[in-house]
Formats: structure tokens, sequence, C-alpha cells
């Protein structure tokens, strides 16, 4: 619902959609479902940041961003705060935001649409 709030998609949860169409590719950190974020260890968070790192090599997409905090502080960066980081994977930027689970009260549809906006706006802004 944020990204299509955000106006970077046209489909709503629809994530082959947003790949075909918007260029727009999703997946996680961490390839397990759990109830709460804290249940994951430092180390899948660092294997799946490789993973992803790995990608954003081989892709080169303009912009990776990250939702949820606990998995980069836990692999890269223990104070990192939503915005752009100061480290990128393998040169490509940053973005980190909040995640939308239930548990994180303050995040609502429209501070995550805000973020997903300005982290496609670096889209714009490195390809102009």
């Amino acid at each position: 619902m944020a990204a299509l709030e955000a106006g970077i998609v046209s489909r709503d949860r629809d994530p082959w959609h947003a790949l075909r169409v918007h260029g727009i590719g999703f997946t996680d950190l961490v390839k397990r479902a759990t109830p709460r974020a804290d249940e994951l260890g430092a180390g899948e968070y660092r294997a799946g940041l490789r993973r992803v790192g790995w990608l954003a090599g081989f892709l080169r997409p303009a912009v990776v961003c990250l939702v949820g905090l606990a998995g980069w502080r836990a692999a890269v960066d223990g104070r990192a705060v939503p915005g752009v980081q100061p480290t990128g994977l393998h040169g490509v930027p940053v973005y980190l935001m909040p995640n939308p689970s239930g548990l994180n009260a303050h995040a609502t549809v429209a501070t995550l649409a805000g973020h997903l906006a300005t982290a496609a706006g670096l889209v714009t802004g490195s390809r102009g």
C-alpha cells in the first residue's frame, strides 16, 4: 500500500508487476519468517546482506532500499538511522527505512510512502 501511495508502483502488493512494469524489485535480507525481527541473529543478517550485496553488484540498480533497521544495524552500523546510508553495497547507494510491521506503531502508510518516494528520488537523481 505504501509503494502504491508513493507512486512508485501501479498495483498494490504485486512484486512481479512492479519488476516487469516499473523495474522495481523486492527481496528480504533473511528468507525466514519470524514474528519479530529480534528473533533473527546477526549472522543471518550478515549472510542476507552478502546475498543482497551480490545482487546489487550484479544487477547494478540505481539504489537499494532496505526495509527495517535491525538487519542493517546488526550487519553494518549499529547506530544507523533511516535515510541514505554512508556505506553502500558495491557502489550502489543504500536507503534505509523503518519496517512496516504492526509492531512498529509509528511507521504509518504515509511515513513509509514518504521514505519510498525519497528512495525513488535517488533513482531519478542518479540518472539525471
